[in-house]
């Protein structure tokens, strides 16, 4: 049997980055070799995986990334076992190099599609590859949740404890990048639940528009006005309905998102806003 020496060890630590007695052990099994270590190692994440497959993922962070030209936008759901690995610099990288290859690439719907696709900063090898490579490292399960791609003029909010995220989709040239953060963040904040009031089941906006409509009429108010004074209250009808457009703007409560909006050169297309582990 070769001897282990302590810089064998050391050398394969520092290749590797995993534990000292980690690499000690597949230094003995593959007799000293470190190339035979490596793949030794290599075959540990198996095992890993396998032992922790049934383990609940109730942490982790979204990541996102948009285009320089704000052409487009990403996010992914990365999910871990616990807060430490979510705040860990391997877990953010594998989560940053999923979501740049998801803007960068073909695009993908499903972690499965996304993993297969090269690593952005190391195409030499797969995301799956450095999903595997990390999860031997850190031991423990780590899954990609969501993935969703979405054109432009886009803007993104990731909350601090980075358990919510947003893209916020807009049509028009932005006089200003700041209004389409503004808007995510609005939305992290506020909750509405669609962008546009077409999203409603049309059928209760036509129940409420006829109801509001008789009452002004009923009331004695001239025929004339009735339209109007309907278009009034259905925009607050629209607010408490969750409508984004209708609600007022978080950053200037005397404008409604549309307003400010439209001050900007922009009109609302939609949204995505996820909750970690909620769908």
């Amino acid at each position: 049997m070769a001897e282990i020496t302590a810089a064998a060890v050391k050398a394969l630590r520092e290749r590797t980055d995993l534990p000292m007695m980690e690499c000690k052990k597949a230094l003995v099994a593959a007799n000293g070799d470190e190339e035979g270590a490596v793949e030794y190692l290599k075959n540990q994440v198996g095992k890993v995986m396998d032992k922790r497959k049934d383990n609940v993922t109730a942490e982790g962070k979204f990541c996102v990334a948009i285009a320089d030209d704000g052409s487009a936008g990403v996010m992914i759901e990365m999910m871990c076992e616990s807060d430490p690995v979510s705040k860990s610099d391997d877990f953010n990288f594998l989560a940053a190099q999923c979501a740049k290859q998801l803007l960068t690439g073909p695009g993908a719907t499903t972690a499965e599609e996304l993993l297969a696709q090269p690593v952005p900063d190391d195409p030499s090898k797969t995301l799956k590859a450095l999903h595997e490579e990390i999860t031997n490292k850190i031991r423990e399960k780590m899954v990609i949740g969501r993935v969703i791609k979405v054109d432009g003029p886009v803007g993104s909010y990731v909350h601090h404890d980075g358990k919510t995220g947003v893209l916020f989709q807009a049509a028009g040239e932005a006089k200003s990048e700041d209004i389409l953060k503004d808007m995510a963040m609005h939305i992290a904040a506020l909750k509405p639940k669609v962008a546009l009031p077409e999203e409603l089941d049309a059928a209760d906006v036509d129940a409420q528009r006829a109801e509001l409509s008789e009452k002004a009429k009923s009331s004695g108010k001239p025929e004339n006005i009735v339209d109007k004074i309907v278009d009034g209250q259905m925009k607050k009808f629209f607010d408490e309905q969750g409508v984004l457009i209708a609600q007022a703007f978080a950053k200037d409560d005397s404008k409604t998102v549309e307003k400010a909006l439209d001050e900007a050169g922009l009109k609302a297309v939609g949204f995505t806003c996820w909750e970690l582990g909620k769908k």
